[in-house]
């Protein structure tokens, strides 16, 4: 028995390395379009800082309304791994086509195109993951998936800026080269990535499970992950910030580079931090570091080294809140419903940063980077609070 278990753990984390290599190859592709893409949006005619935001808003609303829908079909047909292939598949098609757009219009249809091919295979991969290995190592197989998914972040930014210093290459290049480092991750899962999910006990049906999900622990999971979102802005405000404080256009990937970094580094320590003394906590920190970087947006934006120290401290928040809430979010669901609940954590996560971007890029346009600080501010406050009182009462 214990070596059977040995085994399921051994082929469980070479699914998670084989999924994190998949990750990895798909931010090279990414993350060379994306470092890129807020300031080729606001340079567009008639674009801003309000116009980005709800570009990035409607992007996430769709991207996480869509992980709802395809967390519910991996759970009725326990095909968790075509979903994951038509994600992938569909993002690495459309994300070149940006090197065509000319006007806010054509980047919105693409950037939404993107993001409906990363919410289709992301509640299928984080349930595929966290059926791959057992409950007390979770913690570790998001964090080390998350630092391959990230190591690839580095890389993409990194590309994009020597590509364009030493080969001469514009954005639109940048745009259409992304598409190599994309076909290899479809490959690594075609071929490496195994499928994990057992029979389906009885009929699913959506309505009935997402109810069975919505209740108690899970519930409360939701409103305070919520509360927090409706304040946090996404990285793209961290580079219209670098670039007001006088940063070089063809610097800016670096300053995405420095984002993902830090995001890499912490990402497993968070994670193996979370097995040791709980999940809920380094969420907590996870918080805090956002606090803490739109504290220095409001009383530091625009000078140069106060938007280096913005950007490290981000992707510190950044690798913990992409690692804790999705080891979290199995402890509050039953197996057979995992990618149904992972699809309603996404869903309010997308209502929620639509929100938040929308406010953050109006503010910003009309009142100035110290309004949508002063916003973000508020709102982290109260999902701090929110999120001790929970954890506290749930201990109790």
């Amino acid at each position: 028995m214990e070596n059977q278990k040995q085994k399921q753990d051994t082929d469980g984390m070479k699914n998670v390395f084989a999924l994190g290599f998949v990750s990895f190859f798909t931010d090279i592709s990414s993350e060379m379009v994306f470092s890129l893409l807020p300031l080729f949006v606001v340079s567009l005619p008639g674009s801003g800082t309000d116009i980005l935001g709800i570009v990035e808003g409607v992007a996430e609303l769709l991207s996480n309304s869509m992980r709802a829908v395809s967390g519910f079909f991996s759970d009725k047909f326990r095909k968790r791994k075509l979903l994951v292939l038509i994600g992938y598949a569909f993002s690495n098609v459309v994300k070149p086509l940006f090197a065509f757009s000319k006007t806010v219009f054509d980047v919105l249809v693409i950037r939404v195109a993107d993001r409906i091919g990363k919410g289709i295979r992301t509640s299928p991969r984080d349930a595929l993951l966290s059926e791959s290995v057992l409950e007390q190592r979770r913690g570790t197989a998001f964090g080390l998936h998350r630092t391959l998914d990230q190591s690839g972040a580095i890389i993409g930014p990194l590309f994009a800026s020597f590509a364009m210093y030493t080969l001469g290459l514009s954005v639109r290049d940048i745009f259409w080269i992304s598409f190599i480092p994309g076909c290899v991750a479809l490959l690594i899962l075609l071929v490496l990535v195994t499928e994990q999910v057992g029979k389906q006990k009885g009929e699913f049906r959506f309505f009935s499970g997402a109810h069975e999900v919505l209740k108690g622990g899970f519930l409360f999971l939701l409103f305070v992950v919520g509360v927090f979102s409706l304040g946090a802005f996404n990285y793209s405000f961290v580079l219209v910030n670098a670039s007001n404080a006088g940063v070089d256009y063809r610097v800016v990937p670096l300053f995405y580079t420095l984002i993902n970094v830090t995001h890499t580094v912490i990402a497993i320590p968070s994670g193996v931090l979370s097995d040791k003394i709980g999940k809920e906590k380094v969420l907590v920190l996870g918080y805090g570091c956002f606090l803490l970087t739109a504290t220095l947006l409001y009383f530091f934006s625009a000078e140069y080294f106060s938007a280096i120290l913005i950007a490290l401290i981000f992707g510190v928040y950044d690798g913990i809140n992409n690692t804790i809430p999705r080891a979290l979010v199995p402890r509050y669901s039953a197996s057979e419903l995992r990618g149904t609940a992972y699809g309603l954590y996404y869903l309010v996560v997308g209502l929620c940063l639509l929100v938040a971007n929308v406010m953050v890029g109006a503010l910003w346009q009309t009142y100035g980077p110290k309004a949508s600080a002063a916003y973000s501010i508020i709102l982290s406050i109260m999902a701090i609070v929110s999120a001790i009182v929970f954890f506290l009462h749930k201990r109790k």
